[in-house]
């Protein structure tokens, strides 16, 4: 029997887990992401790390429904429906906006812990940061600031380039706002920013095909979970194309990229877990504060650099977290 039938055959969210000579009851909940599961290991791992400072250990007292969309956005209602379906005691989502967005249109009353999503307010998951009503809270990122800031720091890198490129994902509800940003702060510094949408593994190589027609000398990739599922192929189709491009985690960095700046997605998830304990010990939701960032990470690929010709401006350098050699 899959494990998925076993569960669902249990018919609620606490059951016999066998431990040694004993048994505990092991509480269900559910862990819907937008990405992959082949590269979202590290941040899988911070997560039931958070929980188990709160006190609960995967396989001990505790039981963990996993679903991926992988980047497909128009999976995720159908993949939270099927949690609830479950009656796990609680949701943790994970990938930005879309995937709690899915989780809180399936459920009113199970309680939700986001992993990280750009404005809470603005998208309608909290009433209010410090008092979130209802039953989402979690960890907000500073994605309005983080994607001007990227547009700054590939200037520094590149201060004679007057053409680049933004990709951005259509799908994504906060899309719309973060390209505004981007182009506003590009345009105060003299750079014509061409947006490119994409959605799917094709539109992606199209729109790394007409970076060279355009005249694009760099590229701000921003946070987003379809983006992040196809992290490789990203960073391969930038060095295709041999342009200089900004990430926004620094596992893309890791993987090859060149250079990347923004919060420490894995404290993220750790304190998303720490969260996740502390209601299932009982706190609500409504009164758990969403969190902000407290790490912010500068990566940056001396190698892949090096392959593309440029020279790292000693600001950047004397600056950065880590540097892949």
């Amino acid at each position: 029997m899959r494990r998925r039938e076993f569960v669902g055959l249990l018919g609620g969210v606490a059951v016999a887990w066998p431990i040694g000579a004993h048994a505990q009851q092991a509480t269900l909940i559910g862990f819907l992401s937008a990405r992959s599961p082949d590269e979202s290991t590290e941040l899988v791992a911070a997560f039931r790390e958070g929980l188990r400072e709160a006190g609960f250990v995967e396989g001990q007292n505790l039981l963990i429904e996993y679903r991926w969309a992988e980047g497909r956005y128009d999976r995720l209602r159908a993949l939270a429906a099927e949690l609830v379906g479950l009656r796990v005691a609680l949701l943790f989502t994970a990938g930005g906006p879309v995937s709690v967005l899915a989780a809180k249109a399936a459920t009113s009353t199970i309680p939700i812990v986001f992993s990280g999503a750009a404005d809470p307010v603005r998208l309608g998951l909290v009433s209010d940061l410090n008092r979130p009503g209802g039953n989402v809270t979690g960890m907000s990122l500073f994605t309005l600031t983080l994607v001007p800031k990227s547009v700054e720091m590939l200037h520094e890198l590149l201060p004679t380039v007057t053409v680049a490129a933004y990709l951005a994902n259509p799908s994504s509800p906060s899309t719309k706002v973060e390209t505004q940003e981007a182009q506003a702060t590009a345009s105060t510094l003299g750079i014509q920013l061409h947006v490119l949408n994409a959605r799917t593994e094709g539109e992606l190589d199209k729109a790394f095909a007409s970076l060279g027609n355009l005249g694009a000398r760099g590229l701000v990739v921003p946070a987003d979970a379809f983006f992040d599922s196809h992290r490789d192929r990203v960073v391969a189709l930038s060095a295709r194309y041999a342009v200089p491009a900004i990430y926004p985690w620094r596992d893309c960095v890791v993987a090859g990229g060149l250079m990347s700046y923004g919060t420490s997605l894995t404290d993220s998830y750790r304190r998303a877990g720490i969260y996740a304990g502390r209601i299932l010990k009982g706190e609500r939701p409504a009164d758990l504060p969403v969190q902000q960032p407290t790490k912010f990470e500068l990566a940056i690929n001396l190698k892949t650099a090096k392959s593309l010709g440029l020279t790292v401006p000693p600001s950047i350098l004397l600056r950065v977290d880590e540097a892949v050699q």
